[in-house]
């Protein structure tokens, strides 16, 4: 909670409100939340907008009850709504319900003023289109440096080492010979996530960046040899004398409910890589995902190290400058990692209800595998 405080004390204008449901009540028409809480509570003063369609989630099945859709949203506190198809009908639906005091016109002159406020602060009126000659600065190299500090600020230690008290990370960048492995050690697209380029993302080099690969190579010493196989076989492991490995693995890219998975295991038979890599080779495993993932007990205790690394975005420099030394583990987990799948089933009764996990909300360990804070 405490980044969304901070985040409307700092004047942030707008909300969007998540499909999701909160103990079973849709979030679109949660007075509680949005009114009581966001508005009232913590004060916010700029407008909420719904999600595409998200007032049709209130009613099963979707939209079929249009008024009590709109009538439900708007009077929970949802100021702007995203209405791509049925807009006409929408209007019309939100005319009657004022008319006939369902919706009172006190809720409409507040959302209007905050929509306005809104504008009136970003001169919108006044200045309607964007500077066009500002586009020359988008992923300049003051944003990169923003970036990769963002990327290395956020990186979570769970794991240093197998014997606590020789921490594996830092790593030494004049190791003889490295190991590069997984099936996101060279691939922006995955670094990246959804919402990249396209709605769901993609693979491959899709934007301008840097690989955690390509970073390994620029951070390492110049007597040190780095070899990058994807899925490397133990036969390729034996014949070269490797000193560490690290091995990126994780999530394809998704967005909103193409992303859903009732298992939640680490695809393209990561572990599976992983299982390899650090039966013969000391191993740091690198996971970029853009939720906990299943980790078995059995994998933990194979590998050396485990930095859970998010979704990190283009400047893979950002992780080259925590795991070889250059800037401590400053982030923590903004969630609990839960042990097992079924106790995602649980009620939640609080942030970190989570009975029994694997790390709570807030874990993080800094190089001397204390818990990190900052």
């Amino acid at each position: 909670m405490a980044p969304y405080v901070d985040c409307i004390d700092q004047g942030v204008s707008s909300i969007m409100i998540s499909y999701s449901s909160w103990n079973g009540v849709k979030l679109h028409g949660h007075h509680y939340l949005i009114n009581d809480i966001l508005k009232e509570k913590l004060g916010f003063k700029g407008f909420v907008i719904s999600d595409w369609e998200g007032i049709d989630e209130l009613c099963q099945p979707y939209g079929s009850d249009y008024r009590y859709c709109i009538s439900t949203a708007i009077n929970a506190g949802i100021d702007m709504v995203m209405v791509p198809l049925r807009y006409e009908k929408f209007m019309e639906e939100l005319t009657s319900l004022v008319q006939s005091g369902e919706v009172p016109i006190a809720r409409i002159d507040d959302a209007v003023e905050r929509i306005l406020r809104v504008k009136f602060i970003a001169e919108l009126f006044e200045f309607p289109l964007t500077d066009r000659s500002l586009l020359d600065r988008v992923g300049c190299k003051i944003h990169r440096d923003l970036a990769r500090e963002a990327v290395r600020k956020s990186l979570v230690l769970l794991k240093n080492g197998k014997d606590p008290s020789k921490p594996f990370i830092p790593l030494n960048r004049n190791a003889k010979r490295i190991l590069i492995a997984g099936t996101h050690a060279n691939d922006i697209g995955y670094q990246c996530g959804g919402w990249t380029r396209t709605k769901y993302g993609s693979s491959g080099q899709i934007t301008i960046g840097t690989t955690i690969l390509d970073a390994v190579k620029e951070a390492v010493g110049h007597e040190t040899e780095v070899i990058y196989e994807q899925c490397p076989s133990t036969e390729f492991i034996e014949c070269n004398e490797f000193s560490l490995a690290i091995v990126a693995i994780g999530e394809a890219p998704y967005a909103e409910c193409g992303g859903d998975n009732k298992e939640l295991v680490i695809p393209f038979n990561g572990t599976g890589i992983v299982d390899i890599v650090a039966d013969k080779i000391p191993t740091l495993v690198i996971l970029i995902s853009g939720r906990p993932l299943v980790l078995e007990q059995s994998f933990l205790e194979k590998i050396e190290a485990l930095v859970a690394a998010l979704l990190p975005g283009t400047e893979g420099h950002g992780i080259t400058d925590v795991i070889f030394g250059d800037h401590d583990f400053k982030g923590k987990l903004p969630m609990t990692w839960f042990k097992r799948v079924e106790q995602l089933d649980q009620p939640v009764e609080g942030v970190n209800s989570c009975d029994d996990p694997l790390f709570p909300l807030g874990y993080g360990l800094a190089y001397n595998n204390e818990i990190s804070h900052d």
